[in-house]
């Protein structure tokens, strides 16, 4: 039993993503590399690689407040964020012939968001394979596909409808590598849209963050820009263990400059989206641009906001957090999921946990409010935290 703990511990939660052994072409072996850069970046001190990566990326987003931090790289291209998802689902598919894709619609009619359009085409029927509306019965194919071998993608075409694979993804997908002993691995990756979208009415509109963080051996990321959308799908179909990967509705439209030479995102790392001194606000997917829409007002009031796009979901970077709360000594944490029992409580008690003698005021979270999502448009935009309401509390943080 020591032995399966020990094992389940190397590729659990804990570990950092890493790149599945594939062929001996240059070109993978490069991308092997490029997982070992990302993954050993995110156990440096202060003075290591990975501090120099956050300082980077501090000063260009310093550079320009109102962009993404991936915003103004030169060169590249510029494409909407799911077209980033495709092109790295196309990237890891034409590399690793292990990669595979399931859902409903996924083939030939492309994903009801357009994710995976044309990739049947591409890569065959078998590769790209559409499934009945059973997420519980093509969730478990993709558990234990990844058993033998495969890394699976599994979409769900909204993330509510994987309610219905809550036994998959818990007992199956998190599990089976400790209760193996560490005979299998579960390379799977979980994905689809989520969120408050607009009058999707509320089983359209669940945010499952907080029903997945409490299960043992998943990771989970939610990207928030088409830059770190494709790194961090790249990175979770490279990984050893099951990641859910979490895409907002309102986020698919949203347009932006990639490089055109491959890279990837830490899983298991934030990303500094604006340097300040007077107070941390931590938040991810949509609302870090609620956050920097309130940023801006802050600015003009007087008020240095620090702005973390935290990403991984579980485990939490408090690497970088923790550097952050040193300097500013506020808190303010911004999340479109629910209140009791979100991520943002507990992302709270860790903060607690961790850095209660670094904190001049109390940890303040905004979150949506605990009520099924209305359908009419003025009482949905009340569940959710809006610019203002942020403002607001800033101001209070920092009286």
């Amino acid at each position: 039993m020591a032995a399966a703990a020990a094992s389940s511990t190397l590729h659990g939660v804990g570990a950092v993503a890493s790149a599945k052994p594939r062929s001996a072409a240059p070109a993978a072996a490069a991308a092997r590399r490029s997982v070992r850069v990302a993954a050993a970046s995110a156990k440096g001190g202060p003075g290591s690689a990975r501090g120099r990566l956050v300082a980077r990326g501090a000063v260009a987003a310093k550079a320009d407040e109102a962009a993404a931090a991936a915003g103004s790289k030169p060169g590249g291209h510029e494409v909407l964020m799911f077209e980033a998802l495709r092109e790295a689902l196309i990237e890891e598919m034409n590399l690793d012939p292990t990669v595979c894709v399931m859902g409903e619609d996924v083939g030939h009619y492309g994903g009801s968001y357009k994710v995976t359009k044309g990739l049947a085409d591409m890569f065959g029927d078998l590769r790209v394979l559409d499934t009945p509306i059973a997420e519980n019965s093509f969730t478990g194919m993709g558990v234990g596909a990844a058993m033998k071998g495969l890394r699976p993608v599994v979409e769900g075409m909204n993330m509510g409808f994987l309610l219905l694979a809550y036994n998959q993804i818990s007992n199956n997908c998190g599990m089976l590598h400790y209760t193996s002993g560490g005979q299998f691995k579960i390379p799977v990756v979980i994905r689809g849209p989520g969120g408050v979208g607009r009058q999707l009415g509320a089983e359209h509109s669940q945010r499952l963050e907080s029903y997945f963080q409490s299960i043992p051996g998943l990771q989970m990321v939610a990207c928030s820009t088409p830059y770190n959308a494709k790194g961090l799908m790249k990175a979770a179909i490279r990984s050893e263990n099951p990641v859910v990967l979490f895409e907002h509705v309102l986020l698919y439209n949203l347009k932006e400059k990639i490089p055109d030479e491959e890279y990837i995102c830490c899983l298991e790392e934030a990303e500094m989206v604006r340097p300040g001194e007077h107070v941390t606000i931590l938040t991810y997917s949509r609302m870090r641009y609620h956050v920097m829409q309130a940023a801006k007002t802050l600015v003009n009031k007087g008020y240095d906001p620090e702005v973390i796009d935290i990403r991984s979901l579980k485990p939490f970077d408090l690497h970088t957090i923790g550097n952050s709360i040193k300097k500013t000594h506020r808190v303010l944490i911004v999340e479109e999921c629910m209140r009791t029992g979100g991520i943002g409580a507990s992302l709270r008690s860790a903060i607690i946990d961790n850095f209660w003698d670094y904190l001049d005021a109390p940890v303040m979270c905004l979150s949506s409010q605990d009520v099924p999502t209305p359908y009419a448009a003025t009482l949905e935009d009340a569940t959710v935290v809006q610019p203002a309401q942020i403002v607001a509390a800033v101001e209070q943080i920092c009286q």
